[in-house]
């Protein structure tokens, strides 16, 4: 029987123009088999979400490297809800800080954080193990 590939959007919100990390991350979930839909740079949150939404995903994974990640993470996250999306697994990567990761993770708005660091097969497997 053949499962579905699990369907990855990478997306990069916000004003940040670095995205090596997110292109690297998005090759390495293709090459590991998930289905990836790379957004590009300096997407707005209601276009993420939107894109999420016609692309039918199930893994929205975010690529903030500029500090903005506490406004743009729970506005994500509120208009996946908004969309009937609020089951799809949310990771967010980047520069995040300790206290701010712990605060993202207690109140629901991602579901794991990865730093500069984090194995590509700790995040491939940490997707692959939800499904």
């Amino acid at each position: 029987m053949n499962r579905r590939k699990i369907r990855v959007l990478v997306a990069k919100p916000g004003l940040d123009g670095h995205d090596r990390g997110a292109r690297v991350i998005a090759r390495a979930l293709r090459d590991a088999g998930f289905e990836v839909i790379y957004t590009g740079l300096h997407q707005t949150p209601e276009q993420v979400a939107e894109t999420a939404l016609q692309e039918d995903v199930d893994v929205v994974g975010l690529s903030i490297l500029s500090g903005a990640h506490m406004t743009l993470v729970p506005r994500i996250k509120k208009l996946l809800i908004d969309n009937g999306m609020g089951e799809v697994l949310m990771v967010v990567g980047g520069i995040i800080p300790g206290d701010d990761a712990e605060k993202l993770l207690k109140e629901g708005h991602a579901e794991q954080i990865f730093t500069p660091g984090d194995s590509l097969d700790r995040i491939i497997g940490y997707i692959s193990s939800k499904f």
